[in-house]
């Protein structure tokens, strides 16, 4: 069944992405609240983090992002110039390619676990708590890199299924490796925990915490297996064919190659900026790499549901309007990237002041139980209010880099993306320090520090849009922000959270949880009926559409 509208707009498309993201996300924040009621702000909470983080590095240096800038384009012109069989043989080499070289790094991230532990977290060598954490990461990072591998094949199936417009399974895949965390930390703490831990874990033991780290970890491993299992059948009814082989001589190959080290490059940069705020975290007071990852979270929703959603779904049909547009203006393709930005716009412009007012209830009502209390709460929250300052900007840069990939330049993206991780690091390393000395928490104080590193990711996102929009300038002379419709947008958002915020005010105490479901849903919902009253049309782009297509596919089932 096809996934795309009569119209070939952006908006059904955008709107089935996001479905599928925001299931993997929900499932994504079922995980993290697992994590947190057995690990909270601790030591196993960091090893865990750079258990899955360590690994990810690889996968997304060759995965989904590298893939979607070099595969998709030409695959999608294949297919757009009816060259099938040939698509299906591109396919079958990059698959063989892709696996090859996964396998081998995989392997020897398996061999030489200590030697990545003691590069990508020197911190962890020098312990003072009664937890040593470098053991732990060294036999964490060993059952974890395999994933790896299958998470970059999930990366292919991805780039096939959305060159053919299918949208919403490989978005929907994520969840179940969510799931698989979830299920082995659930049935490891059956089995192992007595009673629901208490304040900073005091009911678990060491040694029960260890092997309830060692049981994700092989709920990850599994989790992976999974989500690419589940994308094989369809992704290989669609090919024609398809074939798997080393071969650089198939149609494309060549060309996508040609593309894909220089985002390779630029992916690389930015997994630099990744492994620095490991390494600068893993210096900083306990708890703090999972802080990061409580944090990173949440600011990380908005961007997939309402950014990379939009990206991606464009990415196809801006490689087949945008080739020709190497110089001048193509009024056609410059329209369809405001009309993108607005949509995603829309959506980021209440968040980004969402989480600024009411981020705090936000992390209560997602984290808050067992090991994870008030000061914990308080820490994430201000961690996830630093990065939230350069959400916008975050957001807006994922459609400008498609839009460079789609005009086959890979180099000026990742030419930007060094220089933003350059900036950020430098700003975020005296913002760590000064950050370090504020503490929260009493007896059991826990620091500021990881807020300093998101700090530092602002300042570069900011730097990389205004650098991206100079660039684009340059290639297509017709495209103009709509200021006027962000205005319009931010201006919503405030006065709905105005609103809310009286709400809160006048609410009685109350389980965190209801209390964000008053506010929080109170704040939506204003902004989302001021839009509608107000005719914002970006919001016909993400509704109209989707309710359409949930008719379609009623009277079809």
């Amino acid at each position: 069944m096809a996934e795309q509208g009569a119209d070939g707009s952006s908006g059904g498309r955008s709107a089935v992405v996001a479905a599928g993201i925001l299931i993997s996300r929900l499932a994504g924040f079922a995980r993290q609240r697992a994590v947190a009621y057995f690990f909270g702000t601790g030591p196993h909470a960091d090893v865990f983090t750079f258990a899955l983080r360590a690994p990810n590095i690889l996968q997304n240096l060759l995965g989904e992002g590298t893939l979607s800038a070099s595969f998709i384009p030409v695959y999608s012109r294949m297919l757009e110039e009816g060259r099938e069989e040939e698509a299906g043989r591109l396919a079958g080499a990059i698959f063989g390619l892709l696996l090859a070289i996964a396998a081998g790094l995989a392997l020897l991230g398996v061999i030489f676990a200590e030697p990545i532990v003691a590069v990508l977290a020197a911190g962890f060598l020098r312990e003072e708590g009664a937890v040593s954490r470098f053991p732990l990461a060294v036999t964490a990072v060993r059952i974890t890199f395999p994933m790896t591998g299958v998470l970059v094949l999930h990366a292919w199936a991805l780039g096939v299924l959305n060159s053919h417009r299918r949208f919403l399974l490989p978005y929907v895949a994520p969840a179940l490796w969510n799931g698989a965390i979830i299920a082995a930390l659930v049935l490891a703490g059956q089995s192992l925990v007595a009673g629901a831990p208490g304040p900073d874990g005091a009911t678990l033991s060491v040694a029960t915490l260890d092997r309830l780290l060692v049981a994700a970890c092989i709920g990850a491993l599994a989790g992976g297996v999974i989500q690419f299992g589940v994308q094989v059948p369809l992704a290989l009814r669609l090919l024609r064919g398809f074939r798997p082989s080393l071969s650089t001589r198939v149609a494309g190959v060549r060309q996508t190659i040609s593309a894909f080290w220089p985002v390779v490059a630029g992916r690389g940069v930015v997994q630099v900026g990744a492994w620095v705020d490991l390494f600068l975290a893993s210096f900083l007071a306990e708890g703090a790499v999972g802080v990061l990852s409580y944090a990173q979270l949440l600011y990380i929703l908005p961007i997939s549901l309402f950014a990379m959603s939009v990206a991606a779904s464009e990415l196809p049909e801006l490689s087949r309007v945008l080739p020709g547009a190497r110089d001048g203006a193509l009024p056609a393709g410059t329209g369809r990237i405001e009309g993108s930005l607005r949509q995603i716009a829309l959506l980021v412009v209440p968040t980004f002041v969402g989480y600024l007012v009411f981020g705090y209830l936000l992390v209560g009502a997602i984290y808050r139980t067992g090991s994870f209390g008030a000061a914990s709460n308080l820490l994430v929250y201000g961690t996830l209010a630093a990065y939230t300052l350069g959400l916008p900007a975050s957001a807006s840069s994922r459609l400008f880099q498609n839009v460079f990939f789609a005009l086959s330049d890979t180099r000026t993206p990742a030419r930007i993306a060094a220089q933003r991780v350059l900036l950020a690091v430098a700003v975020a390393v005296p913002a760590m320090l000064a950050l370090d000395r504020v503490t929260v928490g009493g007896e059991t104080a826990l620091r500021f520090g990881a807020a300093g590193l998101a700090v530092g990711s602002a300042v570069g996102a900011w730097y990389e849009l205004l650098r991206l929009l100079r660039a684009l300038g340059r290639r297509l002379e017709s495209f103009r922000l709509p200021i006027g419709a962000f205005g319009r947008m931010l201006g919503t958002a405030l006065g709905a959270a105005a609103v809310a915020a009286l709400v809160w005010w006048a609410l009685p105490e109350l389980h965190p949880a209801l209390t964000a479901v008053a506010v929080v849903g109170t704040y939506a919902g204003l902004y989302l009926l001021t839009a509608r009253l107000l005719g914002f049309p970006e919001l016909e782009a993400w509704l109209g559409r989707l309710s359409r297509r949930l008719r379609r596919l009623w009277r079809r089932g």
